[in-house]
C-alpha cells in the first residue's frame, strides 16, 4: 500500500535501480522492503527504522543508503540516516559504512517543556533510535520510579574520547579520503557521537608497526637531536588537525608516554623491567622532564596544544620482568619524586605551564595508595598535579567502592579521568568479536559506574583497528568501536560505538552529575543509571537493562513524570527541558 503512495517520480527511479548492488554472493542474505513510501513522515520515520536492511555486503549500503536518503527528502523526515546492518551470527550486528554513505544522527534538539525524548540502542537492531512522550501526573505510578534529585550535585562532566595511535592512523589513512571522512565524522562531527577528548601516545606504543622515540641518539641530554617522526607529521598529526576542524566542540588533547628513550633506561631496552637511570633531580632525569616540553613545544608549532598529559602510561608495567611492549617502571615514591625535581618545574617553567599534570595512568587497583603516596600532605609534587587517570584492566579484582571513590573522598580537588580501556585483551578473550552487544555492555558499565564514582570524563583506547585487531608490533591485538576492512574501503560501528554515543553525544561538558534515589514496591533494581543536569538546564539520564526481560520504569522531576519501560539487553538516553 505504501509503495502505491510513492511519488510517480521516485517509483520510476527506484524500480530502475539494482539494489543488489552486484551479484549475490552464495547464502548471501538482502532484505528490501519496497513498501516503506509512507503517507506521513512520521509513519515513514517508524517504517524505515523496521526496514533498514539486514545487509550482508558494504557494496548494498552504498546504492541501498542513498535510497534511503531520496526517500528521507521526498518526505521531509529529518532525522539522521539509518544504520546499514550487516550481521555475524544472531543479532551480532554491526552497522556498515563506506565512501557514499554512513548512518548519522542529528544534532542534539531539546524538545519542548513538557515532553522528552528517548534514544535507544538494543541487542536486537536499534542505534540511537529516537522516540517522543509527554510527562504525565503521578496518578498512576510504576512499580520502581527513578527520582531526579537536583540538590544532591557531585563532579562536573569534561568529556569522552578515544585514542589517535599509530595503529589507528593507518587504518583511517588506508581508506579513501571520503571513507576518512565518515569515519572521522561519525566519531567528532555534530551528525556524529561528538567526541570531545583524544589521547595520544609521546613515542610509540605497542600499537606502533615499530619501536621509537624522539631521541634515540645516546647521551643526547640537551636533546638536541629530538625530532618528531613521520608517525607524528603525517598520520597522528594530520588526523587531529582534521579533527578539530570539524568539531563544533573543543576538543581536549591529552598524551601520555610509554617509554623514555632506551638509553636512559637501566635495562637499556624498550620493554620489560627497567627504570630511569639515577635518582630523581639527576641528569637523565632531567633530560626525560624535558623530552614533555619539547613534545609539546613539537606539536604546538602544527598548532595542536596539549589540554594535559600523563606522567606515564601504567608505570607499574616497567616493574614486570619480560614486560612484553613498552614501558617505564616507576614506584608511587619514584614519580612522586619525578615529578617534584623534575617534571613538575620543566612543565611549570615552560609556555606550557597551565596543562595539567595527570598520575597514576594505570589500574585502579592500585589506589588509593598511589594517591596517598604522590598526593601526601608533605610531597612537593602535589602542587604540579591536577588529576588520577584510571585504566580499566583489572576492574575485576578492584571493586570501584574501594578503590576509587576512597581516593576521591581523600583528594577531592584532584580529578578522576578514565584514561584508557578496550575489550579483547585478556588472554583468553578474542580479539576482535564483530558484533558484540556484551562488549558494548562492559563500556556502558564501566562509564556508568565510573560517573557514579565522581570521574569527569571516560576515553576508549584505539579509535579504530583492523579485521585482526591491529597492527601492532608485538600482536597484541584488541577490539575497537570501529573496525575497518581496507579490502572494501569499508568500516564497522560495533556496539560498543553506539554505547559510548549514549553518552558522548548527549552529556557535553560542564554537565553535572546529580543524585538519584529509588521509589520501589517490592523486588531488586536491575537496572543501572545515571542522572545529569547539563549546562543548558536540560536534563539527562541514561538507564541500561542488561537482563533478558523488558523492565517497566518511571523517571520522576518537578516536570511530572515519565512512564516508561526498557526492553531487554538495551540502553536508553532521556532528555528533556526543566523549565
Amino acid at each position: 500500500g505504501g509503495w502505491r503512495r510513492a511519488p510517480q517520480h521516485l517509483r520510476s527511479a527506484a524500480a530502475g535501480w539494482d539494489l543488489r548492488g552486484g551479484a549475490r554472493a552464495p547464502g548471501e542474505k538482502v532484505l528490501f522492503w519496497p513498501c516503506f513510501l509512507c503517507a506521513s513522515s512520521s509513519e515513514f520515520s517508524a517504517d524505515l527504522g523496521r526496514a533498514t536492511s539486514e545487509i550482508m555486503c558494504s557494496r548494498q549500503a552504498s546504492v541501498l543508503g542513498w535510497c534511503f536518503l531520496l526517500l528521507h527528502m521526498a518526505h521531509g523526515v529529518t532525522g539522521g540516516l539509518p544504520c546499514i546492518r550487516k550481521y555475524f551470527g544472531r543479532d551480532s550486528i554491526v552497522c556498515v559504512c563506506n565512501s557514499t554513505y554512513c548512518d548519522t544522527h542529528d544534532p542534539v534538539s531539546l524538545p519542548p517543556v513538557g515532553s522528552f525524548i528517548k534514544y535507544e540502542s538494543s541487542k536486537s537492531g536499534n542505534r540511537l533510535a529516537p522516540s517522543r512522550g509527554v510527562f504525565q501526573d503521578r496518578t498512576v505510578t510504576p512499580d520502581l520510579v527513578l527520582v531526579l534529585e537536583t540538590t544532591e550535585q557531585y563532579q562536573t562532566v569534561k568529556g569522552f574520547g578515544g585514542s589517535v595511535t599509530d595503529a589507528a592512523c593507518i587504518n583511517i589513512l588506508s581508506l579513501t579520503p571520503a571513507t576518512q571522512n565518515n569515519l572521522l565524522r561519525s566519531y567528532f562531527s555534530e551528525d556524529g557521537i561528538e567526541y570531545n577528548m583524544i589521547r595520544t601516545p609521546i613515542g610509540s606504543c605497542d600499537f606502533s608497526t615499530r619501536t621509537y622515540s624522539y631521541a634515540d641518539w645516546p647521551d643526547d641530554y640537551e636533546l638536541k637531536n629530538f625530532s618528531l617522526v613521520e608517525e607524528d607529521i603525517k598520520m597522528k598529526i594530520p588526523v587531529m588537525q582534521r579533527v578539530k576542524a570539524m568539531s563544533k566542540k573543543p576538543i581536549y588533547l591529552f598524551a601520555s608516554p610509554w617509554t623514555s628513550p632506551i638509553w636512559m633506561k637501566t635495562n637499556n631496552d624498550w620493554k620489560g623491567r627497567g627504570f630511569l637511570k639515577g635518582e630523581a633531580g639527576s641528569k637523565i632525569h632531567k633530560a626525560w622532564a624535558n623530552y614533555f616540553v619539547r613534545f609539546l613545544d613539537e606539536y604546538a608549532k602544527y598548532n595542536l596544544t596539549f589540554w594535559a598529559i600523563t606522567a606515564e602510561n601504567e608505570p607499574t608495567a616497567g616493574m614486570i620482568a619480560n614486560y612484553p611492549f613498552q614501558c617505564l617502571g616507576f614506584t608511587p615514591e619514584q614519580q612522586r619524586d619525578f615529578i617534584a625535581f623534575d617534571l613538575g618545574p620543566a612543565l611549570a617553567n615552560s609556555s606550557h605551564k597551565d596543562i595539567r599534570l595527570i598520575i597514576l595512568d594505570d589500574n585502579r587497583v592500585q589506589l588509593p595508595h598511589w594517591a596517598k603516596v604522590v598526593l601526601s600532605e608533605d610531597s612537593e609534587a602535589r602542587r604540579y598535579i591536577h588529576g588520577i587517570g584510571l585504566h580499566w584492566y583489572l576492574d575485576f579484582i578492584a571493586p570501584i567502592e574501594d578503590t576509587v571513590a576512597p581516593t576521591h573522598q581523600l583528594f577531592p580537588d584532584y580529578f578522576l579521568l578514565f584514561t584508557e580501556a578496550c575489550t579483547g585483551s585478556l588472554f583468553w578473550e578474542q580479539a576482535v568479536v564483530l558484533g558484540s552487544w556484551d562488549r558494548g555492555n562492559r563500556y556502558s558499565r564501566s562509564i556508568l559506574a565510573n560517573l557514579n564514582q565522581n570521574v569527569i570524563g571516560w576515553v576508549d583506547w584505539n579509535l579504530a583497528l583492523d579485521l585482526e585487531g591491529g597492527p601492532n608490533w608485538v600482536k597484541n591485538y584488541v577490539d575497537s568501536p570501529i573496525i575497518v576492512d581496507v579490502g572494501s574501503d569499508t568500516f564497522y560501528k560495533q556496539p560498543m560505538f553506539y554505547h559510548m554515543a549514549h553518552f558522548s553525544k548527549f552529556i557535553p561538558e560542564g554537565s553535572r552529575r546529580i543524585g538519584v534515589s529509588i521509589v520501589q514496591r517490592y523486588g531488586s533494581c536491575h537496572l543501572e543509571y545515571v542522572a545529569l543536569i547539563r549546562p543548558d538546564g536540560a536534563a539527562v539520564v541514561v538507564v541500561l537493562n542488561r537482563t533478558g526481560k523488558t523492565i517497566p520504569f518511571g523517571l520522576s522531576d518537578k516536570m511530572g513524570l515519565i512512564v516508561t519501560e526498557i526492553p531487554p539487553n538495551s540502553i536508553q538516553t532521556y532528555l528533556w527541558r526543566r523549565e
